[in-house]
């Protein structure tokens, strides 16, 4: 029996995925469908599920509020998050949600809840990341130094708790070489289909380098 693959997060993973149940489109046009094609794809003998709960405009705290009913009551083998842009946003701009800084705390106790109730459960913590244009682009190195703190912090929390890191900010910066930042992201935050096929590229590198690699690729 294949494994259960839940994709969570924001409006990255979200990808204007349909809300209803069975639909075609319920995985959206993201880095989550072409994981979910190309493994389906391949293991198609395996049976392999794959589900995508990622709301747009989450902050990790968003996330935690509904990880009962989208995450540990769905009993997933392996669950992917990409999250911080949105925690970022709120505190470089001032907005009141972002009146402290709750990302390190906030993903540190979704990891132990997570932990603790679904231990068999495989972790893959995706690095958040942006890149020089649109909003991004008025205050780039501040942007730059605020993304590198959350990724230092997930890379440190993937190594704590076991779980599989996807490094993106630097395959993103590398991938500059060969097109404008716009073409990978038209506002530095949302990926083009070009952006979420170098996540998709990133994520199936680091899942298959790891314990937790799908066997016959």
């Amino acid at each position: 029996m294949g494994r259960t693959i839940l994709f969570q997060g924001d409006s990255i993973t979200d990808a204007g995925r349909s809300r209803e149940a069975g639909a075609n489109q319920a995985l959206g046009h993201g880095y989550a469908s072409l994981i979910a094609s190309r493994i389906g794809h391949a293991l198609a003998e395996q049976g392999h599920r794959f589900w995508n709960r990622g709301i747009g405009g989450n902050r990790v705290s968003d996330v935690y509020a509904r990880w009962n009913e989208d995450a540990i009551s769905l009993q997933p083998d392996m669950i992917s998050l990409l999250i911080g842009v949105n925690d970022a946003w709120r505190i470089m701009w001032k907005l009141p949600e972002g009146a402290t800084d709750r990302f390190e705390r906030v993903y540190r106790h979704l990891l132990e809840e997570t932990k603790e109730a679904l231990p068999n459960t495989g972790l893959v913590l995706c690095e958040p990341f942006i890149l020089n244009a649109g909003p991004p682009a008025d205050r780039w190195e501040e942007w730059r130094e605020f993304i590198y703190r959350y990724g230092t912090i997930v890379r440190e929390l993937a190594k704590e708790y076991d779980a599989v890191f996807v490094a993106l900010q630097e395959p993103f910066e590398q991938a500059t070489a060969r097109a404008e930042p716009s073409y990978w992201m038209h506002d530095g935050v949302h990926p083009s289909p070009a952006g979420h096929e170098l996540i998709a590229d990133e994520w199936m590198k680091a899942v298959q380098n790891s314990k937790l690699a799908f066997s016959g690729l």
